[in-house]
Order: structure tokens, then sequence, then C-alpha cells
């Protein structure tokens, strides 16, 4: 039986029909990566195909990371260790031999393929009286987690770019209809800061700091960004940073400028790595990890969006109470005191464990599902898988239409400007 599993007793045409499959499905997606990014260096989208080569060097990690659990697991399986640490911290109570259990036609194939390798293995450290420290099928399991976590995390943050983009780009009538107006441009803009600071500012009561967080907390969730904050900022920075260039397009630069931040949200940072790693090792029975973990990215995105909310108020709140002399309101001025730790990036940061965190409760599920089936034990009670999957759908949503657009918005109210290279020779990029 031994012997019908190794390549030396199967077919050729069958090893040589598997490996033609294989190479041209890898090379079709290495001509399609790089036919993409010919076409985005034809249309002068910089910042999208460096993000483009932040992809191909994650794919290149994952593909060292496979390369490594192939190369170990023969000797990682070799290592043997007493069999009462096999019974600490588990994902699943063991059941007696009495209990029935249920297996995925998937993981009863994966059963029978990986059965001689598993019984060579375990029966090295039977000898000793200990068990295997991971199993070659528990490998095979680990090396798709990662692939599915990754597979996800990528699609996550391209479907985030893309919704995003869309919700920024309902701003741009904004910015033309401010553009246009030549003589009546400052009356337009005294016009939506006196109703920004008459909406933020004025009362005694919207200063309140309890106040004033409530109220950012609630707004992001209706008209997060409405079109007299936009014109307002949009003075404010370049009254700021560029007072000679009365025509810069401040929409333009917002969208350049995420497409720049895409290429740090897009990696998968040592960090992640080391949350998948906390994460595995207390997802123990009885403890729903899986299932309060799905709260964390609703909870930090919520407290994201209060926050740039927050800056907007305190930055109108600063106006008022810089008004000129003659009584004329002061312009919008930006300031990084605001932000966290006085970091506007470190709003990104946050974003990218977000939409990490979401994207790997997501593909852990998927995995789960291909891996056990519906009804394994590491699913948990059926209970708490609906809203485990409303959650990732809320994150997402939120993240797209709200977050997204608050967060290029915002952060350029920073102290500091950082000219962006597609700012002047490219036009607008559709994302």
């Amino acid at each position: 039986m031994a012997e019908s599993g190794s390549l030396e007793y199967r077919p050729t045409w069958v090893v040589a029909a598997v490996c033609f499959f294989i190479i041209l499905i890898s090379l079709v997606a290495e001509r399609g990566l790089n036919y993409l990014g010919k076409c985005l260096r034809r249309n002068n989208q910089d910042a999208l195909f460096e993000a483009l080569q932040k992809l191909k060097a994650e794919l290149m990690l994952l593909g060292f990371i496979s390369l490594l659990l192939n190369v170990f697991q023969g000797l990682i399986s070799q290592i043997c260790i007493p069999s009462h640490l096999e019974s600490i911290m588990l994902p699943c109570k063991k059941h007696t031999k009495s209990e029935s259990h249920i297996y995925s036609p998937q993981a009863i194939i994966n059963g029978r393929r990986l059965f001689s390798e598993e019984s060579s293995s375990s029966g090295h450290c039977s000898d000793q009286g200990k068990v295997p420290l991971l199993s070659t099928e528990g490998f095979h399991q680990l090396h798709i987690l990662i692939f599915v976590v990754a597979v996800f995390h990528v699609v996550s943050c391209a479907t985030i770019l893309t919704l995003g983009g869309a919700r920024i780009r309902q701003w741009k009538p904004w910015e033309e209809s401010i553009s246009k107006e030549e003589k009546g441009a400052k009356e337009t803009y005294r016009h939506h800061l006196h109703l920004v600071l008459e909406r933020h500012a004025w009362g005694y009561w919207r200063k309140a700091a309890v106040v004033s967080w409530i109220m950012s907390f609630f707004k992001q969730f209706h008209y997060s960004v409405t079109m007299s904050e936009y014109i307002a900022l949009r003075e404010g920075f370049i009254m700021t940073h560029c007072p000679t260039d009365r025509e810069f397009d401040f929409h333009k630069h917002m969208m350049v400028s995420l497409e720049k931040d895409f290429r740090h949200v897009v990696g998968i940072s040592w960090y992640q790595w080391l949350f998948v790693v906390v994460f595995l090792t207390l997802n123990v029975a009885g403890w729903h990890t899986y299932f309060w973990l799905s709260f964390l990215p609703v909870i930090l995105l919520l407290l994201v969006g209060a926050k740039l909310e927050h800056i907007i108020v305190r930055l109108a709140q600063d106006v008022d109470e810089m008004k000129k002399p003659q009584g004329e309101a002061a312009p919008v001025k930006p300031s990084d005191e605001y932000f966290w730790f006085s970091r506007p990036r470190i709003v990104l940061d946050f974003i990218h464990f977000i939409l990490f965190q979401n994207a790997f409760e997501i593909a852990f599920f998927f995995w789960i599902l291909w891996t056990y089936s519906f009804h394994s034990c590491i699913m948990e009670k059926k209970r708490y898988i609906i809203p485990r999957l409303i959650m990732g759908v809320i994150v997402q949503g939120l993240c797209s239409y709200i977050t997204l657009p608050l967060y290029a918005l915002v952060t350029k109210m920073g102290t500091h400007f950082e000219p962006v290279q597609g700012q002047t020779q490219s036009p607008v990029i559709n994302i």
C-alpha cells in the first residue's frame, strides 16, 4: 500500500500532467501581474505600480514560507514530546472511542493521502512512548491556513481601495464647483465655514469633551463628510501649504496620496503575523476566542472613525477661537496636535491592522469550512457563526465608505505637507 503512493509507482503521464498544469497556472499568474504592471506604468499610475510590487514581494514571502514548511516538515514531525503535553490547550476536546466523529469529504481524502507518512512519524515516537510534535497532516493544514489568510487579506485591501475610491470620487463635484468660482470664491468659502462653525464650534455645550466625542461617534454614520467640511478643510490646506497656487487640485492630491498609502496597506507586517501566532495559541476549546475576537475590528474601526470626526470638530473650534479683530473667521489651520501621539500616520497603521484582522477572521472561517466541515468543533456553537460573519461584512462596509474616505481627507490636515509624484504628472486615477 505504501508503494502505491510513491512517484516510483505512479504513471509518468500523471506526474507530467500535474506538473504541466501547475506550471501553466503559475506562468499565467506571473504574466498577468507583469501585464498589469505595464498598464499601470503606461498610465503613469506609479503609486499603484509600487503597490503591485509590494504585492509581489508578499507572494514571494508566502512562497518561501511554503518552501520552509515542505523542507522541514519531515524533520519537525520526527521531534517527539511527552504524551501528556499533547492534551494541554486543545482547540477541540478529545472524544472517546465510543463517540462518533463527523469529517468532511476533504478531510477524509487528506487523511487517506497522508496516512502512510503519518504512520512512519508516529511509529518513530511511539517506540519511545511519546507523540510527534506536529503531524504531517497538521503541516498540510497549516500550509493551507497561511495561504488562505494572505489571499483574503489581499482581496480585502483591493476591495477597500476600490469601494473607498468610488466614495471619494463622489466629492469631485465639490472640488469642481469651488474651482470654477473665481470672483465669488471667498464668499462661498465664508458661507461654508460659517456652517461648519455653527455645527461644531458654536454653543458652550458643543465644546464639552464628552459631548463632542459622542457627537463625533454618531456623526460618522450620517453624513460623515459634508460639502461645507470638505471646502473648509480644503481651503485651510491650500492657504497653509500652497497659498500661491489657488488652482491646486486638492481632490486629485487626496486620490494620489491614497494610492501611495495603499503600498503600506497591501503588505503584511511582522506584528500581523505575530497576531496570527497569538490567536492560534489562545484558540482553546471553551475560551471562545474566535467569537470574542470578531468584535475587535469593529471596536477599533468605530474608535478610529470617531477620532477622525473629532479632529474636524477640534479644528473648527480652533478657528472659532482665532477670530480676526474684524470678527472674520480665520482659515482652518492644519496641525498634528489632535492626532494620536501627534502622528497622522498612525491612523493608517490602525486601518492596516483592522483590515488584516478582519480578513483573518473571514479566512479562518472558510479554512475551517474547507478543512474540517461546518460541523467541526473549532467552529464552536452555531449561534456564534452568524454574528462573526455579520461583523466581517460590517467592518468591510464601514471601512470602505466611512473610515477610509475620512482618513484620506482628515490626515491632510497634518502639519507637514508631503508632495506626491503623481500630483502634476497624471490625471485623477479611477481606482
